[in-house]
């Protein structure tokens, strides 16, 4: 390499305001590019939620490069959403990988000039098979476009890449339009939390799904519980030993009658009462909140969070008390 050279490929100092501006160029061009999508929903999305709908074997998800990466995204995305899919690798199917594809499955084929040379050699053999074909393309008039049996448009102004080569925003673009159908058949099908949890069994996002408040919540002689004419000193001494800022109150048959927090305690000194002559029937909260024990961690958080309480009672079918589940535990577990 010589002077020249050398100094043409040696790294220039970086300058911060420039750096800030092509990255928020970038963005800029890429949320341009988002918008840009939205009135380009029409039939032909429909359409093609609709053959994804009635497939009956898997979707196969198809592209070359970058467009291949997006597409692997994309078939993870359908599996984990109810959706079965895989991504084969165009150049692969021509070579052997098509034996994968049956006359049960769709295809939604990416490439933004519609024009890949790896994507367009497997056209005829998916026509032989007769399996739908969508394409995501930039080019309504390209020959992908023209042989699909729908074409989804996810052309973009301009790359994000000064450029104009590299592809970005067009990137951007099929992704988005993979997570729009991806999440309108997610609707269509009635997938449930449980379903995703299903397919989620590992890390945090599996914590958060799978555990059932009955692998979390306190039992035993770690659950707060008084009857209801326990005095409120002998109430509050229940609480302050159990340690979970509550006590429950229950009847003989140990049925859930109300419970007593921290906040009960604060209205009760607040209305000027003497402690010492209070029952603790007298000023607990009557019902209180409650979730029963195969409910998932998931939903204690959530009532938590809608009702603005850190434990819920846990009740059997006949309102029995048999825990108590507290947003230390659902921390602890990772669940928030």
């Amino acid at each position: 390499m010589n002077d020249r050279s050398a100094a043409r490929n040696a790294p220039r100092a970086a300058d911060p305001a420039a750096l800030l501006a092509a990255a928020r160029r970038t963005l800029e061009i890429e949320r341009d590019a988002l918008a840009a999508l939205l009135p380009r929903l029409d039939g032909g999305f429909t359409r093609a939620c609709a053959l994804l709908l009635a497939c009956r074997g898997r979707v196969v998800v198809t592209g070359m490069g970058k467009s291949g990466h997006i597409g692997g995204k994309i078939a993870a995305t359908l599996a984990s959403t109810g959706t079965p899919a895989f991504f084969v690798h165009p150049g692969e199917a021509s070579h052997g990988d098509l034996g994968m594809i049956t006359r049960q499955d769709a295809v939604i084929a990416i490439s933004y000039s519609g024009e890949t040379a790896e994507v367009l050699t497997i056209l005829p053999l998916l026509k032989r098979l007769g399996v739908p074909l969508i394409a995501l393309t930039g080019k309504p008039a390209s020959t992908l476009a023209r042989n699909a049996d729908v074409h989804l448009d996810v052309s973009v102004a301009q790359e994000a890449c000064p450029l104009n080569l590299a592809p970005t925003a067009s990137t951007t673009a099929a992704l988005a339009m993979g997570d729009a159908l991806a999440v309108a058949l997610l609707e269509a099908r009635g997938f449930t939390p449980e379903d995703f949890a299903a397919t989620h069994p590992g890390g945090a996002l599996g914590r958060r799904l799978l555990l059932t408040v009955a692998e979390l919540m306190h039992t035993g002689e770690r659950i707060p519980k008084v009857a209801p004419d326990t005095m409120l000193p002998q109430a509050l001494l229940e609480m302050t030993r159990k340690g979970l800022g509550m006590t429950a109150v229950v009847d003989a048959h140990n049925r859930a009658l109300g419970v007593f927090t921290d906040g009960d305690l604060r209205r009760v000194l607040d209305q000027g009462l003497d402690v010492r002559t209070v029952r603790i029937s007298q000023v607990m909260t009557h019902g209180g909140k409650s979730i029963a024990p195969e409910q998932l961690a998931a939903e204690a958080v959530r009532r938590m969070e809608e009702h603005k309480i850190t434990a819920l009672m846990v009740l059997d079918p006949q309102q029995r008390l048999i825990g108590v589940i507290h947003m230390h535990d659902l921390l602890r577990a990772g669940v928030v």
